[in-house]
């Protein structure tokens, strides 16, 4: 990483403001919340691409809290829908390009439309790729092919963790913008098909419980199971960071022999 980063639960979590992101670097751009460490816990692959990423944003008051527990350092919760929208607004006043590669073709005409009317500066391209576990070669290509024939300033990825975040990092070398940026659930919120909790929600830091009052079904594990999880986690680490410093403490204490003194 490029600029500020705060290091906690083992993550290079930017802590900087989206403007200091460098303009002329090409960079991987994804996101942690509590739920995506806890299944970067069990998906080696994903946390390697989530620690291979350029720049880490802190989604969620959860990661938030863990970094002012674990070390002191206060951060604030930079949403992948900011990360969209300070984008937008860049380019807005540029000119420039973007790409949104992800979702249902109905999903991308209404992001599309809503595009043309909010930043009508922007040049946006889309690509709905087959929806599958996993993509063929031919899929790989296809989409790479689709994205370099544009050369977007931004790559907006939506295809939901952890599979954006991989597929961001392995194909970043072919992959030809300047952002490339996993955002997933922020097409869907600027489609207008799933509606986000209002800034009252946002400001309380309560976003994360106006999603699963909406979508309880699909969310209630993530906030109700692994949350608790997340916290235990938390806890393992503060005691474990304090035994070591009892530890290296213990082993800095200087021991005078007996006889050192009484010559003395």
């Amino acid at each position: 990483m490029l600029t500020y980063p705060t290091n906690c639960l083992g993550y290079e979590v930017f802590s900087d403001n989206l403007d200091a992101l460098p303009l002329n670097n090409k960079a991987v751009i994804t996101t942690i919340n509590q739920y995506s460490y806890c299944m970067a816990e069990l998906d080696n692959e994903f946390k390697t691409a989530l620690k291979q990423s350029d720049f880490l944003l802190p989604d969620g008051v959860g990661i938030v809290a863990a970094a002012k527990f674990l070390t002191g350092a206060v951060i604030h919760k930079i949403s992948g829908t900011d990360l969209h929208e300070h984008m937008l607004h860049k380019l807005n006043e540029s000119g420039g390009s973007c790409f949104y590669l992800g979702s249902s073709q109905a999903t991308l005409d209404k992001i599309a439309k809503r595009l043309k009317k909010e930043y009508p500066n922007v040049k946006g391209y889309f690509y709905s790729p087959p929806f599958k576990t996993e993509f063929t070669a031919a899929d790989n290509q296809a989409m790479i092919n689709a994205v370099n024939e544009i050369k977007p300033d931004a790559l907006f990825i939506g295809m939901t963790a952890p599979k954006q975040e991989k597929w961001a990092v392995t194909h970043r070398d072919e992959i030809q913008a300047k952002y490339i940026c996993a955002i997933g659930a922020v097409f869907d919120f600027y489609a207008g098909t799933v509606k986000r909790p209002g800034k009252i929600w946002i400001n309380l830091g309560l976003e994360w419980l106006g999603r699963m009052i909406t979508e309880p079904r699909r969310l209630y594990k993530r906030y109700l199971v692994y949350g608790p999880i997340f916290a235990y986690r938390l806890v393992q680490q503060k005691l474990k960071a304090q035994h070591e410093h009892v530890k290296n403490a213990h082993s800095t204490v200087t021991v005078v022999p007996v006889h050192s003194l009484k010559s003395a």
